[in-house]
């Protein structure tokens, strides 16, 4: 599995995460929730690092 798939397959994984705490905590700033919503952006932005460098290539 390539890096990116790897990072697309943890995306899926933290958005299903994220998407179940909030349903669980209905509350949108809920430590939980925050802290998962900031490992979502973390591996989104180094998905979008990692794409941008190969398309500056």
């Amino acid at each position: 599995m390539s890096e990116i798939e790897e990072i697309l397959q943890k995306i899926t994984e933290l958005r299903k995460e994220l998407e179940n705490l909030i349903e669980q905590k209905k509350n949108l700033i809920d430590p939980e929730v925050v802290v998962a919503s900031q490992m979502l952006d973390s591996i989104l932005n180094e998905y979008n690092k990692i794409v941008k460098s190969k398309t500056d290539s």
